[in-house]
């Protein structure tokens, strides 16, 4: 079985320092086997981290779109940020990568499309992040639970860490996997455990941001 957090920044994200070395030995403390690197408009930080990490690392990125954030996993190069969702849902796509959504009833962070947009869109997706660490409310977590279920996709959850204290907040237990589709299939019986965090941490991804651009 994994223990897995599968959404964590790293240094390469704007708005976070965390290093790669730090995020490792801070996953061996936890007893993390698997996680996912999902950087702002990035994939250096995954694709780094892949070759010196003791366990599983999914390379994600964080795409923002002109209608929000969309992630894709499994990727294998970066996407340009500032695009139209649906090219960002192909470009995916084209690297065999899968789309999920993070977060995606954040009030502040989540797509934004209306209600009968957003279920046309679910055929496209493979997945929802059905627990997010930083949402503001547990309201907005069970609305992704809620659309999920009622669209038949398997749930995915992660702290959403931009500090190291972050991580591990959130933790999937599930079966092990070598392919997207084993993934998705191990999502289905997962089981998720985590706890929201204070609305302070977010100092920690503004003060980062702050720093980058001076």
């Amino acid at each position: 079985m994994l223990k897995a957090d599968f959404h964590i920044h790293t240094k390469y994200s704007m708005d976070c320092h965390n290093e790669l070395e730090d995020i490792v030995k801070r996953c061996q403390k936890l007893g993390l086997t698997c996680i996912a690197i999902a950087d702002h408009d990035a994939v250096e930080g995954g694709l780094e981290l892949q070759k010196i990490a003791p366990f599983k690392v999914i390379v994600a990125e964080e795409v923002l779109t002109h209608q929000g954030e969309v992630m894709g996993m499994f990727l294998k190069k970066r996407i340009a940020g500032g695009i139209p969702l649906q090219q960002a849902i192909a470009a995916i796509k084209e690297q065999g990568g899968l789309v999920n959504i993070p977060h995606p009833f954040d009030p502040m962070r989540g797509l934004r499309v209306s209600a009968d947009e957003f279920a046309k869109l679910a055929p496209q997706i493979d997945l929802i992040e059905v627990f997010n660490a930083r949402v503001p409310t547990a309201q907005t977590n069970t609305k992704a639970e809620n659309f999920a279920r009622e669209h038949n996709l398997p749930g995915t959850a992660g702290s959403d860490s931009h500090s190291i204290v972050e991580i591990g907040s959130v933790a999937v237990t599930m079966n092990d996997f070598n392919t997207p589709a084993e993934f998705l299939a191990a999502l289905r019986t997962a089981k998720i455990e985590g706890k929201r965090a204070s609305p302070f941490v977010h100092f920690h991804s503004t003060i980062a941001k702050i720093k980058k651009i001076f």
